[in-house]
Order: structure tokens, then C-alpha cells, then sequence
């Protein structure tokens, strides 16, 4: 074995390490930084790397009790997805690079409270604190962590990076919290340079004051955006989507309530995966298939899609995922700005005998122009005062059972690739499970029968109905989903949620379904104090709470507002 030829051939096993090991992933790194060697083939070769410096622990802990002598990493960077959140497959990414350019990696793992991320910090005498984050109540923590090093007078700079982080919030929301360098680091190809610049006491000075200068500029550029007036509560309401709400024309699905899904076969989800967000997670960027004949990174898309169907391959064959899901149909009617959904005998024309609950929407306060309305997800059910009975779905699913098991395994093995792979999988599959089911739902719900789609038909939504997921634009706070899963019973297939209303499993997906033939997505964007107020009354919570839950859409700084 290569390693171990190494070994007997140097002086000490440390020798390997910061000799032919190292000079080799200096290659991958600035063959990395130079455009010519991408993600995937960068954690191959941590995979390889961590496998020699496990084989070689065991001679260096030796020797190291034997002398003393220890081996110094360039820096320490403590990791961390915030309190609340699952997610953490871009976070692993960034860690493997970095330990790939000889950074020591303490990565705390998910869910981890704001007092642990820097205690720990302290503990290990660390250079730099990570923080990492999918949904958007994860912003909120973020800010609550810079707040709190701030307060105990840390000096570590802050980096900031997930899927719904931006250099804007960044800039608008956390960098004003914390007086030292808190800098957002888009991807993993961005980290390692981010990294070495601001632990050089050479580089650091202007890195830090190009950074605070391109901040200054967003919160300024932010200031004008939130000063555009918006329409007034009343006016936005008035200029609501008007649909002709006739009885033919609503669709009656063949059940009403839930039913559980615990039989679904992994090889009936997979011809759903949209390859593209795969390829995105590696940072390969481009749509399926055409990434694959990429001129810069086609021949590493088709080794990563080959090992991904390798992997998939194994898991559909032996079971190693398993997918579960709940569904269903309830009628339902819009009252004012809410969906109320009701607990009625299938066979009635009006909604029946009891309310279930309300689903508490939020609509666009922006002048649109052109005419255009200001949408509502309530639009796309009939009103109360229309007499007709209208119906709503909902759903959740899971691809996420076994996954965690799966990704210990390879851990254990020191195989970031796959394990990274299993993960990135799951996401697609959960996904893919959902569109699956959607295309069942449809059917159920009588529109969808004739349906004879093609799976580019299905990328590009070229059918009816949607199925908007709380969280997202058109439904942006994730609160709503404690309804949504109260609604389904979801906790049968093994879903959970966090504080923050992050899924667990993180391979999950869950939403409503609208049936409606005009029911489009669409970016609910900023919102009014005057909006908030209502909303935060309709839902029987203190504005100051809602106001949390919403905060990357609010028009005005809450702490600004009048009481």
C-alpha cells in the first residue's frame, strides 16, 4: 500500500502527512481555486486523504506519547447548522474543503444552541466560528449568535453560508450585531480563500474593509428598496385575484380526509428526480441533462451522475431508504384572507359541521402594476359568501428513513463522498416522492386522469394545481406547518418538526395542494406593519412573534415601529 510505503520509507508517520499527503491536496486545492477540478473530485480526494491520516493515527499517537511532539493545523474553525435547523449538506461540503487545505474542522453537527457554538469556540482556542442554515427562522439565530459574541466580547470572525442566507442579509441583519469581520461565504469554492484571508495578519486588514465597504453599500441599496412605498392593507385587499366561482367547475376528489402511505416503492419515485438541484448541492450548476456536456465540468457531471446511480442503484436494491407519506382532501372555503377547512360529511354541498382550523394567508402589499392583482394563496379557493364548496389538499413525505444509519456507516469508513452522496440522494427523492404523489392527488382529485405527462413536462410544472410548501414565497411562514401536520396527523410517518419548523427527517417535503386552474406560485414579497397587525390577529399571536417569523419580509424594522 502506497501509505504505508510512505511510512516505512520517511522518518516519522507525521512526515507522510505534511509531506506527500499534503503536497497532494495543495494540488487539489489550487487546481480547486483554479476552475480546472471541481467538488466532487475535491472530496474523492479528501476521501483519500482521510483514510491515510486514519491509517497513519495510530503510529502518530505513538510517537506523539512517546515525544510530546504534536502536528499544527494552518487553523481551527468551529462549525455549526443553528438551533432549530437539520440541514447540513452544503456545511459538510465547505468542512471537507477546508480540512482538504489543512484546516482542523470542529463541526458540532446540526440543531446546536448559540451557547454551545461558543463555548466551544473557546474551548478549543478556535480562529473562526461557522454558522450554517436552510430555513429561514435559522436567519433569526444567526443574528441572536452575533449578538451574543458581541456581547461577551468574542474577536472571532463570523462566517455566515446556507441555501437561504445572502450577502445581503448578512449585511443588513448579522454584520451590524457583532464590530468583528462577519463575512458570508456563498459556496465551498469561496471558503477556503475566505478562510486563509482572514487568518493572514497580512491580508486580513483589507480583506475586512473591502468586506465592511461591499456591506455599507447593501444596507444602502436595502434602505431605498424597504423606503418604496407599499399599497395600504385595504388597498391590497381590494385588488384581489376575482375568479368566477361556479359549482361545475370545482374539482371533487374521490375521498376526503387522510390516508397514509407506508408501501410506495423507491423504483416508482425515481423516474420523478429532477437530476438538476443534485448537480446544484455538488456545485455543478446547469440543467439536466445538458450540465452533463458541460465544457468546463461535463466529464466530472457524468462521473459524479454515474456514482450517484451506482449509489442509487444499491439503495432502490436493497431497501436502504424508505419512503413514507400522508395525503389528503378536505373541503375548505376562503374567509377573508384565510383558508378555513372543515371537518364535513363528504356528501354535503356546504361545508358541514365543524371547523377543522384556519390556514391564516398573507398577500402581496407591493404595487404590482399593469393592472395585475395582488395575490393571496386564498384566492385559489371559493369564498365563504360564494356558496360553493370548495376543497383543499395537503401532504407530507419522507425519503429520510435510513438515511442517517446509511450516512453513519460510511462516516465510519471515513467516506465523506458517499455519505455527502446518501444525503444528497435522500433530498432528491423526498422531492421526487412528492411530485410523485402530487400526480397521484391529481388523479384522485378527477382533474389529473388524462394526464400523460413527460418527465420535462413535469420540471416545468406543465400541469394543473400547485403545491406550495410553508416556508416558501407564496407562503413564507413556516409556522403555519404546526396546522398543516396537525391536519394530516404527519407524525405517523415518522416526520417531526423543530422550534423552527424545520422537518426531521431533513429528506422531507411537506405542503398543500391547490386544484385550482388559475392557482399559480408567486413571491408574496414585502410586507406591511398594517398587514402584520392582521395577520398577527388572525393567528392569535403578539405581533412582536409573528414579526419573527416573518422578518426577511417585513418593509419596516420592527423595532422602529410604533407601538
Amino acid at each position: 500500500m502506497d501509505v504505508e510505503e510512505a511510512r516505512l520509507t520517511l522518518a516519522r508517520p507525521l512526515d507522510v502527512i505534511e509531506g506527500p499527503l499534503m503536497d497532494g491536496m495543495k494540488i487539489v486545492g489550487d487546481l480547486f481555486g483554479a476552475g480546472k477540478m471541481f467538488l466532487p473530485q475535491v472530496v474523492k480526494s479528501a476521501r483519500a486523504m482521510k483514510k491515510a491520516v486514519a491509517y497513519l493515527l495510530p503510529y502518530m499517537e505513538e510517537e506523539k506519547r512517546l515525544s510530546g511532539d504534536t502536528h499544527r493545523a494552518q487553523g481551527k474553525v468551529v462549525m455549526a447548522t443553528v438551533k432549530g435547523d437539520v440541514h447540513d449538506i452544503g456545511k459538510n461540503i465547505v468542512a471537507v474543503v477546508l480540512g482538504c487545505n489543512n484546516y482542523e474542522i470542529v463541526d458540532l453537527g446540526v440543531m446546536v444552541p448559540a451557547a454551545k457554538i461558543l463555548q466551544t469556540a473557546l474551548d478549543e482556542n478556535a480562529d473562526m466560528i461557522g454558522l450554517s442554515g436552510l430555513i429561514t427562522p435559522s436567519l433569526d439565530e444567526m443574528v441572536f449568535v452575533a449578538r451574543e459574541m458581541e456581547r461577551r466580547g468574542m474577536t472571532l470572525p463570523l462566517l455566515i453560508g446556507g441555501a437561504t442566507t445572502s450577502r445581503q442579509h448578512t449585511a443588513v441583519k448579522i454584520a451590524p450585531e457583532y464590530s468583528q469581520p462577519v463575512v458570508h461565504v456563498l459556496d465551498a469554492s469561496r471558503a477556503v480563500d475566505v478562510v486563509a484571508r482572514l487568518l493572514s495578519d497580512a491580508q486580513r486588514p483589507d480583506f475586512d474593509q473591502a468586506n465592511r465597504a461591499g456591506q455599507e453599500r447593501l444596507r444602502e441599496q436595502h434602505g431605498a428598496v424597504r423606503r418604496r412605498p407599499l399599497l395600504t392593507w385595504p388597498a391590497s385587499k381590494a385588488n384581489r385575484l376575482r375568479l368566477d366561482w361556479r359549482p361545475d367547475a370545482i374539482a371533487t376528489p374521490s375521498f376526503t380526509g387522510s390516508r397514509l402511505l407506508d408501501d410506495v416503492r423507491l423504483e416508482d419515485v425515481v423516474p420523478f428526480i429532477d437530476w438538476t438541484f443534485f448537480f446544484s448541492a455538488w456545485e455543478l450548476k446547469g440543467r439536466f441533462p445538458a450540465v452533463l456536456d458541460h465544457p468546463q465540468y461535463g466529464a466530472a457531471a457524468r462521473e459524479l451522475y454515474e456514482h450517484a446511480q451506482e449509489l442509487l442503484g444499491r439503495i432502490v436494491r436493497d431497501r436502504l431508504l424508505t419512503l413514507r407519506g400522508v395525503y389528503g382532501f378536505w373541503k375548505a372555503n376562503t374567509d377573508g384572507e384565510d383558508i378555513v377547512v372543515y371537518d364535513s360529511d363528504p356528501g354535503s354541498r356546504i361545508p358541514g359541521p365543524g371547523e377543522l382550523l384556519r390556514f391564516n394567508m398573507l398577500r402581496q402589499q407591493e404595487d404590482i402594476g399593469d393592472g395585475k392583482p395582488n395575490r393571496s394563496l386564498a384566492d385559489f379557493i371559493a369564498p365563504l359568501d360564494s356558496g360553493v364548496a370548495d376543497y383543499l389538499g395537503a401532504f407530507a413525505v419522507t425519503a429520510g428513513v435510513g438515511a442517517q444509519e446509511l450516512v453513519a456507516l460510511y462516516e465510519s469508513d471515513h467516506d465523506d463522498y458517499n455519505a455527502i452522496m446518501v444525503k444528497a440522494l435522500a433530498d432528491r427523492l423526498a422531492e421526487a416522492f412528492a411530485e410523485y404523489l402530487h400526480a397521484r392527488a391529481r388523479k384522485d382529485w378527477g382533474y389529473g386522469t388524462q394526464e400523460r405527462l413527460t418527465a420535462d413536462d413535469l420540471v416545468h410544472e406543465r400541469y394543473r394545481g400547485i403545491r406550495p410548501a410553508f416556508g416558501y414565497p407564496a407562503c413564507p411562514d413556516h409556522s403555519e406547518k404546526w396546522k398543516l401536520f396537525s391536519l394530516l396527523g404527519a407524525e405517523r410517518t415518522g416526520i417531526s418538526l423543530t422550534e423552527s419548523c424545520a422537518m426531521t427527517p431533513a429528506a422531507s417535503v411537506s405542503g398543500l395542494y391547490f386544484a385550482n386552474p388559475h392557482a399559480k406560485y408567486f413571491n408574496v414579497g414585502r410586507l406591511g406593519r398594517d398587514q402584520l397587525e392582521d395577520y398577527a390577529a388572525r393567528k392569535g399571536m403578539p405581533i412582536t412573534e409573528a414579526e419573527r417569523w416573518l422578518g426577511s419580509n417585513l418593509a419596516y424594522e420592527p423595532s422602529l415601529a410604533p407601538a
